[in-house]
């Protein structure tokens, strides 16, 4: 992994407290894909998804790009509190030369946005927005 190959980055509603989710059982598609994943409540299995873990792999002071985060409130896929927690853990380890990161919650949708075709235009124009801030271009 090398954040530092990038300005801006958006990560539409993205796996990664891969270890916490797993772990747990009651999660709906959780039991299913330990099959895929492992299951991390077996040390070996634990060990490998620590590695790989988005969350679990941030580094202190090191830098990152601008990065947009979103989440869905009723999303059953990912959750949204692992966006919550990413953006958080960015925000905390990540050096001050790091770009800025926006954590974006829609209130009213599941696994990424909406069908409507206006709230799908809205939603890319605020990420074309946030790209081109992020690279200067505003």
């Amino acid at each position: 992994m090398n954040p530092g190959l990038f300005r801006a980055a958006i990560m539409g509603v993205p796996f990664v407290d891969v270890a916490a989710t797993m772990v747990d059982s009651t999660i709906p598609l959780t039991v299913a894909e330990w099959q895929e994943w492992g299951n991390p409540n077996e040390e070996e299995f634990f060990d490998y998804i620590m590695s790989y873990s988005p969350i679990n792999n941030v580094k202190e002071g090191a830098v990152y790009p601008a990065c947009l985060i979103t989440g869905g409130l009723f999303d059953p896929r990912v959750q949204f509190w692992e966006c919550a927690k990413y953006a958080a853990e960015l925000r905390h380890t990540a050096s001050d030369e790091s770009g800025r990161v926006l954590f974006k919650t829609e209130m009213t949708q599941g696994h990424f946005a909406g069908s409507d075709r206006y709230k799908f235009i809205k939603d890319l124009a605020f990420e074309y927005a946030f790209l081109l801030d992020s690279l200067g271009m505003s």
